[in-house]
């Protein structure tokens, strides 16, 4: 069974930082592309980055460009997302996915505030 574990989310003030980690287990991690998403409240769930299966390769959507940073461990099994300059509109529960036999598979989410 797939599993996909986020953790690291909490309070922050704007201008901080916080590094986001997901465990994964069930599947070959080191041949799956990895994402992170977030849901704001109130807002569809947005697909923020994305990383190749070995790590080589990000992309980023416009609004964490430059101030997040994704990266993955395919010994640990573990994805991560360092998040710098958090602002307000930062504020959402995040996750981890993987596109896996054309399903996709979803952690429990961990969430990120960011207020003074």
């Amino acid at each position: 069974q797939i599993q996909l574990v986020e953790s690291g989310g909490g309070l922050v003030q704007p201008g901080g930082s916080l590094n986001l980690s997901c465990a994964a287990s069930g599947f070959a991690f080191n041949r799956y592309p990895m994402f992170w998403y977030r849901q704001a409240p109130g807002k569809e769930r947005d697909l923020i980055a994305a990383i190749t299966s070995d790590g080589s390769s990000t992309t980023y959507e416009d609004p964490v460009k430059g101030r997040f940073t994704m990266s993955r461990d395919n010994v640990k099994n573990t994805v991560y997302l360092q998040m710098n300059r958090l602002e307000a509109e930062d504020t959402a529960v995040y996750y981890c996915n993987v596109h896996y036999f054309r399903k996709n598979y979803w952690g429990q989410g961990t969430q990120v505030t960011v207020s003074s």
